[in-house]
């Protein structure tokens, strides 16, 4: 959790007095069983779908080694339809994968009345093994991380059951605990601030868009918090997450003003690897990543899983460079995949000649401010989680008790 908000934020000067602020409908697990019969749930109306795609290759970037999202990542990265349609000059291939996601509710036993969210994955019999092994390895991942009710993280989707159809198709029932992701958040930011300097919403003064900086930098903050939350608490258990992105982790409310009651939760465990040490190496979906780890250098069971754990970090300082640039530009100014080209292949990861560079436009130059708050505590942290060389990488806890992810920065106002 944040450790402190900005002053102007706090109804209470009693220090830490928010971190004991009941939080709006936050439902607590009543038990870490799943239910598996497919009685138990009402399914409601269609909400869409997705596909993934197989990265085969990507940029450089690592000096030699692949990005952390070769293998098939899922196509929810927080790109745009336009973005994906650059991304394809990259060697890509489109998976045959495509779920379906429903709204319902729970009907029977003591979660009754729950609302739900279901994934739907194909089965075999449409000729979609790969989703099976991908539907088996999400619910394996959500069941281990559950199986202690005593010590279920807050942080990371809450799975209520599983079951199969005639058809042999896989539905994983998550909670719900809201529809929209870090990547939705992003895109209606940025688009609201294209409307404001376009001048077709009402003028606000300069206090009330300070006020409202304040309030967007503590909402981001807070959802960096939490992702890392979730992460730490999947590396503690021996488990890698590997798809890491803005849409990968949902939130409860994108209403900046409600910062205090977010809950960012992590998602999209399809690709998870078991990093026990008797696991390492093995794993159906994960040989992309054991042989970019061969390719790294890392050679024993020690050395391959601290190469795991590295590249999930990676994907994380991704995740921190993209919510600390494009909720704080106009939209079309910055998207996903141009901000990591600029710092994987203009840059070649040298955090602090991106950051001359931004400083230049000044479209990027609230960015910018926000990675300066305490003395550059953001671009001192996202150098860190993208350094070339992985054994330089911090751990999670590391990056969760940086002064920039904990908030700290925001007591300099």
């Amino acid at each position: 959790m944040l450790k402190a908000l900005p002053a102007r934020f706090l109804a209470s000067p009693e220090p830490g007095w928010w971190r004991r602020r009941p939080r709006r409908g936050s439902l607590q697990p009543v038990s870490a069983a799943l239910m598996t019969n497919p009685a138990y749930f009402e399914v409601g109306r269609f909400l869409g779908g997705y596909g993934f795609m197989n990265i085969t290759s990507y940029s450089s970037s690592q000096f030699g080694e692949s990005s952390n999202v070769a293998g098939i990542q899922d196509l929810g990265l927080g790109y745009s339809a336009e973005e994906l349609e650059r991304l394809r000059v990259q060697d890509i291939g489109e998976g045959e994968v495509t779920i379906r996601l429903y709204e319902g509710r729970v009907v029977q036993g003591p979660l009754r009345g729950t609302q739900a969210v279901f994934k739907v994955y194909p089965g075999a019999r449409a000729g979609a093994s790969e989703a099976d092994l991908m539907a088996l390895n999400e619910l394996r991942t959500h069941a281990f991380l559950q199986s202690d009710a005593s010590n279920i993280c807050g942080n990371i989707q809450f799975l209520l059951g599983a079951f199969e159809t005639a058809t042999g198709e896989q539905w994983l029932a998550f909670r719900d605990d809201g529809k929209y992701s870090a990547a939705d958040y992003a895109k209606i930011t940025s688009e609201r601030q294209l409307k404001e300097q376009s001048g077709d919403t009402p003028f606000w003064n300069p206090f009330n868009r300070a006020y409202k900086l304040e309030l967007r930098r503590y909402f981001v903050l807070k959802l960096l918090n939490g992702a890392m939350s979730g992460l730490l608490h999947m590396h503690n258990h021996d488990r890698l997450h590997q798809s890491l992105g803005p849409s990968s982790v949902i939130l409860n409310t994108v209403m900046e003003k409600e910062g205090p009651y977010l809950v960012p939760r992590l998602r999209d465990l399809a690709f998870s690897v078991d990093i026990g040490y008797s696991s390492v190496g093995a794993g159906a979906l994960s040989d992309g990543l054991w042989r970019r780890a061969s390719a790294a250098g890392a050679s024993t069971p020690l050395e391959k899983r601290a190469f795991g754990i590295a590249d999930d970090i990676y994907g994380a300082g991704l995740l921190v460079a993209y919510m600390a640039f494009i909720p704080f530009c106009e939209a079309g100014i910055m998207d996903g995949i141009s901000l990591q080209r600029l710092l994987e292949n203009t840059f070649r990861l040298d955090i602090y000649a991106a950051r001359e560079y931004c400083l230049a436009d000044e479209r990027l130059l609230e960015a910018v401010n926000f990675l300066d708050l305490g003395d550059g505590a953001g671009w001192e942290l996202l150098q860190a989680m993208l350094n070339p060389d992985y054994r330089k990488r911090p751990i999670a806890e590391a990056v969760l008790n940086h002064r920039f992810i904990t908030g700290a920065v925001l007591r300099n106002y």
